[in-house]
């Protein structure tokens, strides 16, 4: 009866022994980590453009995107000359607040961080490069001053608005770096002296924290990164996690495209050709519907870029030249004043040292020598067709010389080539076969006189 219980007591203890082991495994895992769970989405968005507030828009939406699904992260796949200083404060600011970590990834080899690549990359959660890239060169340029009544007081403004600027650029960026741990004399004197450096350097400077040669290999080396973001410190899981890539509405796409600077350029000028012609041609429609459609999306294109108001006023300026010409004998003065003032205006119509967004020559030579011929030819040769005397109608016939067909006492008939005419003398009657010649012409009857 004792072996019996003892051997009953057994089996209960093992009964709760198996039962129990689970939970008390569960809760010590609990209690030493956080749970592990799946890997969720990756959102990513790629941008191989100069930096404008068109880019500022599309980062934006790909963050609150990446919210709204519940991302794990979202990576910007960066590969920018620089760009506006504007639009580069809104996308920082953007990043530094996301609910969601991002992930700034200089790629692909041979793509670079310059100038606002620099601060973009500094503002992210974690800082990534391929490896043949290179990120560095912020220094603040195309910085124009407060005007001044003398030369020397002008660039004395000019130097300290300058300085101005880059002392802010310098506080903003040493700012993000510290907040990440990063390197920030380097990316002090990245904006200051214009340093630049290659993403092995850049790893073992603490610029940034890995160097990976593709997204995939990028997502394991993350996964695990413990990041801060407003909400608090997240743990990242990233491993085998899928790329949702970001996919542009039809609106970003024609943005994207109307800011280019070259596209901005020629819609301007073919608007402007437009409603000159249609001022020469009234009711010809076509060309002044297409000049005024074409100016409202360059000056839409152009408040998206570092517009001058000097050089679009010296295009202007060009363009009243050269119409000015065909009313005006100046002797090719005033064409060549045109040409000057549009190859000037065309180089200044961007306030930017960054080339991707400048006009480029290969635009402004082509442009500027057609538009010259345009007006030196064409339009004074259609202006001159209009001076000409007409040809035909009544009209045309005033000055020709024909023969009487009846006697004009003082109204008949004559004819003048092969064509035959109600005619009426003006200096008293004309004998049948006399010559004559057109005096005027009045609703289908013309005047005429002797020839002698």
């Amino acid at each position: 009866m004792s072996r019996g219980v003892a051997t009953l007591v057994a089996l209960l203890v093992a009964a709760c022994a198996c039962f129990a082991g689970p939970d008390t495994t569960a809760n010590a895992g609990t209690s030493a980590a956080e749970p592990a769970r799946p890997a969720r989405d990756v959102h990513l968005i790629t941008v191989e453009t100069a930096i404008h507030s068109v880019v500022t828009q599309s980062i934006s939406r790909a963050i609150d995107r990446a919210d709204e699904a519940g991302a794990e992260a979202l990576i910007i796949k960066l590969d920018t000359p620089g760009g506006l200083l504007e639009s580069t404060h809104d996308i920082t600011k953007k990043i530094l607040n996301s609910p969601v970590p991002v992930i700034v990834y200089v790629a692909p080899d041979g793509a670079r961080a310059g100038s606002a690549g620099v601060f973009i990359t500094m503002a992210a959660h974690i800082a990534a490069m391929a490896p043949s890239t290179n990120i560095g060169a912020a220094t603040p340029v195309g910085i124009g001053g407060a005007p001044a009544d003398t030369a020397e007081g002008s660039q004395s403004d000019q130097e300290a608005m300058r300085k101005k600027v880059t002392n802010d650029a310098v506080a903003k960026v040493r700012a993000m770096a510290e907040k990440y741990g990063r390197n920030a004399d380097w990316a002090e004197k990245a904006v200051r002296e214009a340093a630049s450096i290659t993403a092995s350097e850049a790893l073992e400077k603490n610029v940034v924290e890995i160097v990976a040669g593709d997204v995939d290999h990028l997502l394991s080396q993350v996964d695990g990164f413990v990041v801060d973001l407003p909400g608090g410190e997240r743990t990242m899981h990233t491993k085998n996690a899928a790329i949702v890539e970001y996919e542009p509405t039809w609106r970003e796409d024609f943005l994207n495209t109307l800011a280019n600077p070259n596209l901005a350029y020629i819609l301007m000028l073919i608007g402007f050709y437009g409603l000159i012609f249609e001022l020469y041609n009234p009711g010809a429609i076509i060309p002044g519907v297409v000049g005024v459609i074409c100016l409202i999306l360059a000056f839409f294109a152009l408040q998206t870029l570092p517009m001058s108001w000097a050089g679009l006023l010296l295009i202007v300026v060009a363009i009243i030249m050269f119409v000015l010409e065909v009313y005006v004998t100046s002797f090719g003065f005033l064409t060549f004043g045109g040409a000057v003032s549009l190859v000037i205006g065309s180089i200044l119509l961007f306030d930017t040292e960054v080339p991707s967004l400048r006009v480029s020559w290969g635009v402004i030579i082509p442009v500027v020598v057609v538009t010259v011929l345009f007006f030196a030819f064409a339009l004074t040769m259609g202006l001159r067709a209009q001076k000409n005397k007409v040809a035909t109608g009544g009209e045309g016939i005033v000055g020709e010389v024909g023969r009487a067909v009846t006697e004009l006492s003082p109204r008949g008939k004559v004819k003048i080539g092969g064509e035959y005419w109600k005619a009426e003398a003006e200096d008293g009657p004309i004998d049948a076969g006399e010559e004559v010649v057109i005096t005027a012409s009045r609703r289908l009857v013309v005047k005429v006189k002797r020839l002698s």
